[in-house]
């Protein structure tokens, strides 16, 4: 059954498109949601008049104070923002959230216009992880445009003018020092009217314990003068003059940045932005909310996943609702999350939940290259066991769906794909023979979607496109680390070594972009710290580029890989102590691995016998040319290129 509305649909427009309320309340209890203009304190007593004068009406006597606690207490707090309706959570209260969020859906809107706030509250969004609905979440701005539409969106008005920025999680409103100098244009009854609703207003708490009404980055003894004002008993004229006093204290109670609202102004609005986000004793990064490196913060766009109840599998609603798809690539995107639970649900079973998160941008430095690019992390938690996991899926590359674009029949467009398969695994092979220091494990699956590219002879055909997935690896991306970590020195000088351990099987494998450039420190090697926060291992997540030159000369490949010294030198206390570990271990490492391929020739040489060598490069033709130039080039050599290209600027 629909609520009932008291007043406007909570996204409800004016003739401008505006919204014309931008708060509201919901008793599910009730099934009713209340948008009269206001603040959700007096939403609430709204309500609660509503009910008396029905009560009155039927002959019943009004509430007791104890029935009008239990329907205030037991509301919900709504925002709403463009398209979008967003409910402030209670921590303490999902269940009372979950079922504002029941009533909600029973508007004609779509479940992707209904939010939840409070991203950074751990009870608020483990409650909303273990119903596969991290995608519900509203996510925060990650860019300087984002900010500035966040907080010119966040503008909003209690009785009259829209001169309030609007904290969403904690329910203050931020009045600035323009703002309060800009009533001076008004008439004399609205300036009397305004002022009286300013300081009601900062002298009253929400629901959640947070001032109604603050001054931003006013000095606190601002609202104490304030508050000292009689104005309902001033004449006009001295209702004036204590204005324009109240108005020059306001600018002398804040610095000289903060007296005009200006997004131009970097530290105006990087404060703004900070006061429109959770409290600061919520402010955590991703790392300790998922166990994400910090690169990942605000990259990752959720989607509707999946939950368990008593054995069945629930897929959220809103992965059959395309009403209002946003983009082409986000309908893609989602169902390839439909079909990455679907996967899952087959594999293990016991899922109690599953959210899926599409990695938006690229984490590395290189440029796009061709091919499909398609990065996902899966959350999952094992009922059984009670154990959560997290995993990384890459789509691969070059798919059926890619070969058909290029004019490929169906049957080639798979052989080659199957190829291709054999190919990425025959090089994780490769590199774990010649030490390179891989995650343990990685799976090959694939999914299946329909084909809708440029190829119309099979337009609508169901295809199969592969991914591999792995465990994710917890640590952060060598070339992500702050650089001011590097000017402790016993973090420095165990990183260079690591890293130059690394770079040995990097430079055999000649891992090389598309450019022509090393693909090395670029995002995919993670460095793993000890419990003291030193640096104990480098694993290597992805070998993109591996063998990708295999022709050259180890030397010069050997060179490139001075860069990460040169990014890092100007920050450490000893840059001739850390080039010199580094090339160190470097060499040691490479003589250590060349030695093992001479005591284990026959080992190392039959690796890709069993396929026939094709001079076009496949990879058992590679796999000949990289031992060779490994057989034939010695430490001494790769010493004195990498001593050479070290002097030079990167």
């Amino acid at each position: 059954m629909q609520p009932l509305l008291i007043h406007e649909h909570p996204l409800a427009k004016d003739g401008e498109g505006r919204l014309k309320c931008r708060v509201g309340t919901v008793f599910p209890d009730q099934n009713v949601i209340v948008t009269i203009p206001g603040i959700h304190a007096t939403q609430r007593m709204a309500y609660l008049d509503v009910l008396d004068q029905q009560r009155q009406e039927a002959d019943l006597p009004v509430l007791t104070r104890t029935q009008r606690s239990e329907l205030w207490e037991n509301a919900v707090d709504l925002i709403m923002e463009g398209n979008i309706i967003q409910i402030r959570p209670d921590p303490q209260r999902m269940d009372l959230a979950f079922a504002g969020d029941e009533v909600l859906q029973r508007l004609p809107i779509s479940k992707r216009q209904i939010r939840f706030l409070n991203v950074l509250n751990q009870q608020v969004r483990e409650a909303i992880k273990r119903r596969g609905e991290c995608w519900r979440i509203t996510r925060l701005p990650s860019s300087i445009i984002e900010m500035e539409y966040m907080i010119l969106g966040s503008k909003i008005a209690v009785g009259g003018l829209e001169m309030y920025y609007y904290n969403r999680s904690s329910g203050t409103r931020y009045l600035t020092c323009q703002e309060f100098c800009g009533l001076e244009r008004l008439d004399d009854w609205q300036l009397r009217k305004h002022l009286l609703e300013i300081q009601d207003l900062s002298n009253r708490l929400n629901s959640i314990g947070n001032l109604e009404v603050d001054f931003f980055q006013a000095e606190t003894s601002f609202r104490e003068e304030l508050q000292a004002c009689d104005f309902r008993v001033l004449s006009v004229t001295e209702l004036r003059q204590e204005y324009r006093r109240l108005r020059h204290r306001f600018r002398e109670a804040v610095t000289a940045p903060f007296r005009s609202d200006n997004l131009s102004n970097d530290q105006w609005r990087c404060r703004m932005f900070a006061s429109l986000l959770p409290g600061s004793d919520q402010l955590i990064n991703e790392e300790e909310l998922l166990g994400l490196s910090s690169e990942f913060f605000m990259q990752i766009q959720w989607l509707p996943g999946a939950r368990i109840e008593e054995s069945e599998s629930i897929f959220d609603p809103a992965l059959d609702d395309r009403s209002d798809a946003s983009s082409a690539d986000l309908t893609a995107s989602e169902q390839i999350s439909r079909s990455l639970v679907h996967n899952l649900l087959r594999e293990y079973g016991v899922l109690e939940y599953v959210n899926i998160g599409w990695v938006v941008q690229r984490l590395s430095h290189r440029p796009p290259s061709a091919g499909r690019r398609g990065v996902f992390l899966i959350e999952m938690k094992l009922s059984d066991s009670g154990e959560e996991h997290l995993k990384v899926v890459r789509l691969q590359k070059w798919g059926v769906a890619e070969r058909l674009d290029d004019g490929k029949d169906l049957l080639q467009a798979i052989l080659e794909t199957e190829e291709y398969i054999d190919y990425v695994l025959d090089r994780r092979l490769a590199c774990r023979q010649l030490g390179m220091n891989l995650p343990p494990r990685m799976k090959v699956r694939k999914l299946r979607e329909f084909y809708h590219g440029s190829n119309a002879t099979y337009q609508g055909v169901r295809i199969w496109t592969p991914y591999f997935e792995r465990d994710y690896t917890h640590g952060m991306a060598t070339d992500k680390i702050p650089l001011a970590r590097f000017e402790n020195e016993p973090f420095a000088l165990r990183f260079a070594r690591l890293l130059g351990h690394a770079a040995a099987p990097n430079i055999i494998a000649g891992r090389w972009s598309a450019e022509g450039r090393v693909v090395f420190d670029d995002g995919d090697e993670i460095l793993i710290e000890n419990e003291n926060g030193l640096p104990e291992n480098i694993v290597v997540a992805d070998i993109t580029g591996a063998f990708a030159n295999y022709q050259d000369d180890l030397t010069s490949i050997a060179a490139a890989h001075v860069a990460p010294v040169h990014r890092v030198s100007s920050r450490v206390t000893d840059p001739q102590g850390f080039r010199e570990i580094y090339i160190t271990a470097l060499v040691e490492h490479y003589r250590h691995l060349r030695d093992e391929y001479h005591r284990q020739h026959q080992a190392f040489d039959s690796l890709f016998r069993s396929q026939p060598v094709d001079e076009g490069g496949n990879m058992a033709y590679r796999w000949e040319q990289v031992l060779h130039r490994l057989d034939t080039t010695s430490p001494e050599q790769i010493e004195q290129a990498l001593r050479a290209a070290i002097k030079q600027p990167d």
